[in-house]
């Protein structure tokens, strides 16, 4: 395994260790974001199942998107999630980075995640 993909291990793994202690219970919004498309799922640890998640390539967005790796696809994508949140009875999470700087596109999902109601 190549040094940078030992350090972003490194940070997600510290990010995860960290939740799992201060998590109290809550399930888990977690982020992924790839060169081309953003991705963001509701997961409850407890029982290892996906509750809600969403993406850049759901077919609802995919028509409204320039691309799905800017900053606007992200605010669609957390708002979608937030509101599958809510339909599922979810409305308190802990954010999980996954590793990734909590700016630009990861910071534009949480933003819009909380305003359509997700509490974190």
């Amino acid at each position: 395994m190549n040094k940078a993909k030992q350090l972003n291990l490194r940070r997600k793994l510290r990010v995860r260790t960290r939740i799992a202690r201060t998590s109290g219970g809550r399930v888990r919004l977690s982020v992924f974001r790839s060169s081309k498309h953003i991705y963001a799922q509701i997961i409850d640890d407890t029982q290892g199942r996906t509750l809600a998640a969403a993406s850049s390539l759901d077919t609802g967005l995919k028509g409204q998107l320039k691309t799905g790796a800017d900053i606007e696809a992200a605010k669609l994508v957390g708002k979608l999630l937030a509101e599958r949140a809510t339909q599922a009875g979810i409305t308190q999470v802990v954010f999980d980075r996954g590793g990734y700087i909590y700016h630009g596109r990861v910071k534009a999902l949480a933003d819009a995640a909380r305003e359509a109601g997700l509490q974190f």
